[in-house]
């Protein structure tokens, strides 16, 4: 049994508790009355019953069999966004090293494993079963959940296949919302250096949750030093975000609605170069569950629009001129799924299915000339994809078997490429690339055995895959002097992979060890075609020090892992270690020839991260994490070599009444410069350098 206070202000007679018991399914919360001297209990006076219906399945049995870890909402404290949360863990990475307050919204795409990182992310993100990844380009506005409004983050590393249906690629991230629990408060105020500020708010009361979160910053220049120049300019960000979900009983069943919102604003870095990233989502859940049997069934939608604005860089980066406004790109998702799972006895099954639909256009000016642009383009598409799963799992006292089947039937069609001469209105260009379709089926298999009390064996195949996103298919884009063009014949990546794993207790340390095999399959990467100063077809003049490359279905890569974590709690002393080693390489096939032998871009072989919190007395805590990365490149061709890098971060905090605190915070505590791009002109851009944060956390 919890026990949890009373709320403040509520009278009651001394020595009464407040009791909650958890069960499977349900949570009764009631007041309970103590026993006087013998004498039968007077009858109580007021009787509360809480309860609440779950409305997402409890975690598949059969999961435990594969690579994965939870972060509970105790690991997200003190993290002001969650994939800066997620760094704990090894492979878990953005597109750059950049973290999202610095990133480009189309390079904060999720990839597990280090596995050939891209702008639209390898790895489903989801929130209570809805994506979270954009219906145009596949990244993530991260800004948009802040972390207070998560009880819980599920990793699972490997193709997800199963239910979580295309895009589980190199895995999945699940983030669960807190529960609507009556009086839940959640709150988090700073303030810092380089302009930095945020307030998030989280409430719950009656079967409502609402949250709130502003904030702005951090605000420094990429580059610095000998080779910045006048047209290097500070990053900064400002974002908020909000929703809302209320959940009740229909009848026999269990629903919740939600609906949230978001928008971020960025400087870029270079002079002229903004984008602005805004959208909303609704989502309705239905469920009938009883200790974990019965169904449960999900319609959303989700709608966003990206701003964009590029420059091309003079020499001796003095300068910068308009290259492209990507003055809107509408896009909107739908989906639903559903599922029907069974318990009994050593059994335990789950089908279910899943449809997603997504359309949207890019609309640009380029082509800067004679103080103004020339010409106008629009882009874009419409992708679909729908499947039937199957799971099973069998246990018994010490194994555990489970499997699964997946088919589904992606499409992608009505492409269009249309360009005009703006001062004319003639049509310059009029692409409509024909549409695709076709069936893929996906397993994933796997066992489990208990060696002893203290030691267990897991091993597991599976396989995935993932169609190109809209933003692959039909959006080219510039970075400084660097164009990449778009590609409507892509072919969606697939993915097979095994694992091999240990995990055990010893000595007051939990820990896991494991080995990986995974083969990509027509990779989408981007394929450098050429340099300037040139005109290319299609693409046009491409400046001195830029490059021109395309995104291309790239014959497979290959990558070997191996990934450890541990964890302790030796008195007032928590400690965490884990560690990811991924060899990768490329084989370009007849698509890509020159990659052959080469790394993928973005790829680090090396991974590290530690951390330790100490609790010197009750009402203080300090904490240190870090991270190591090894270097990795910039670009395919592995000509631009991004060093090493190593960043600590460190927190302290003083407890205050309840779950509050006061703290501070030192992000890259030893200010390393930690590079995250090589611009062709050789122009080294950083992560954020030091950053101190003063704030208040308060929870009840």
């Amino acid at each position: 049994m919890f026990r949890l206070p009373l709320a403040s202000g509520d009278a009651r007679p001394e020595g009464q508790e407040f009791g909650v018991v958890v069960r499977p399914c349900e949570v009764y919360a009631a007041r309970m009355w103590p026993v006087v001297d013998a004498q039968p209990p007077p009858p109580p006076t007021e009787v509360e019953v809480v309860i609440v219906r779950p409305v997402n399945l409890p975690p598949r049995i059969g999961d435990s069999v594969y690579s994965r870890l939870r972060l509970e909402s105790e690991d997200l404290q003190g993290s002001t966004r969650v994939d800066a949360a997620l760094r704990q863990v090894p492979g878990v990475s953005l597109f750059r090293r950049n973290g999202s307050e610095a990133a480009n919204p189309t390079t904060q795409g999720l990839s597990l494993r280090s596995l050939a990182p891209s702008g639209a992310g390898r790895a489903l993100v989801t929130l209570d079963g809805v994506p979270l990844n954009d219906p145009f380009g596949g990244w993530v506005i991260w800004s948009a959940v802040p972390p207070e409004r998560l009880a819980a983050i599920d990793v699972v590393r490997g193709a997800g296949a199963g239910a979580w249906g295309a895009g589980a690629l190199t895995g999945v991230v699940s983030l669960t919302e807190l529960e609507s629990e009556a009086g839940a408060f959640r709150g988090d105020v700073s303030m810092g250096d380089h302009d930095l500020a945020r307030a998030a708010l989280v409430v719950s009361e009656g079967g409502l949750t609402v949250s709130a979160a502003a904030g702005r910053g951090p605000r420094f220049t990429p580059v610095r030093g000998a080779g910045r120049g006048a047209a290097d300019k500070p990053l900064d960000l400002t974002h908020y975000s909000g929703s809302a979900r209320l959940r009740d009983d229909l009848g026999p069943a269990a629903a919740a609605l939600g609906l949230g919102f978001w928008r971020e604003d960025r400087d870029s870095g270079l002079a002229g170069a903004t984008s602005r990233s805004e959208g909303a989502s609704l989502a309705l859940t239905l469920a009938d569950l009883e200790r974990g049997t019965g169904w449960r069934a999900q319609i959303w939608v989700r709608a966003s629009d990206l701003k964009n604005s590029s420059v091309s860089v003079a020499a001796g980066r003095g300068s910068t001129t308009p290259a492209s406004d990507q003055y809107a790109t509408p896009a909107s998702g739908w989906g639903l799924n559903a599922a029907w799972r069974v318990n009994a006895g050593p059994w335990s099954m789950e089908a279910g299915a899943d449809a997603r639909l997504s359309q949207g256009e890019a609309h640009e000016r380029f082509r800067f000339l004679n103080g103004g642009f020339t010409r106008g383009r629009e882009s874009g598409g419409r992708t679909t994809v729908a499947g039937l799963y199957g799971e099973g799992s069998w246990s018994s006292e010490r194994v555990l078997h489970s499997a699964g089947l997946r088919v589904d039937h992606w499409s992608q069609d009505g492409a269009l490429r249309r360009e005009r001469d703006l001062a004319t209105g003639a049509i310059t260009l009029d692409s409509r690339a024909p549409g695709a379709s076709g069936r893929r089926a996906s397993i994933r298999i796997g066992s489990r055995i208990e060696l002893s009390e203290a030691l267990a064996l897991r091993a597991a195949a599976y396989s995935g895959f993932r169609p190109p996103t809209l933003n692959e298919l039909h959006r080219p884009f510039r970075v400084g002097n660097d164009i990449t063009e778009a590609n409507p014949a892509l072919r969606p990546e697939s993915l097979a992979g095994v694992d091999l794993g240990l995990e055990g207790l010893a000595g007051g340390w939990t820990w896991s060890a494991g080995a990986f095999f995974n083969r990509l399959n027509d990779p989408v990467t981007n394929v450098t075609l050429g340099t300037g100063p040139a005109v290319f077809p299609v693409a046009g003049f491409v400046p001195a020090g830029g490059t021109l490359r395309q995104r291309r279905n790239a014959g497979r890569i290959d990558a070997w892992g191996v990934e450890a974590e541990t964890r302790a709690s030796i008195r007032q002393l928590d400690l965490r270690t884990a560690i990811a080693w991924t060899d990768a390489q490329v084989d370009g096939g007849a698509g890509a020839p020159q990659l052959t032998g080469l790394r993928p871009a973005q790829t680090a072989k090396l991974t590290a991260t530690a951390g330790a919190s100490w609790r010197p007395v009750d009402f203080a805590i300090l904490d240190v994490s870090m991270r190591y990365e090894g270097e990795r490149f910039d670009d395919d061709l592995n000509t631009r070599r991004l060093k090493a890098a190593l960043s600590v971060d460190g927190r302290a905090a003083w407890r205050l009444a309840g779950g509050s605190e006061i703290y501070l915070a030192v992000e890259n505590l030893a200010n390393s410069r930690v590079q995250t791009a090589l611009a062709g002109d050789g122009a080294v851009s950083l992560a954020a350098p030091r950053a101190i944060r003063l704030g208040v956390s308060l929870r009840r």
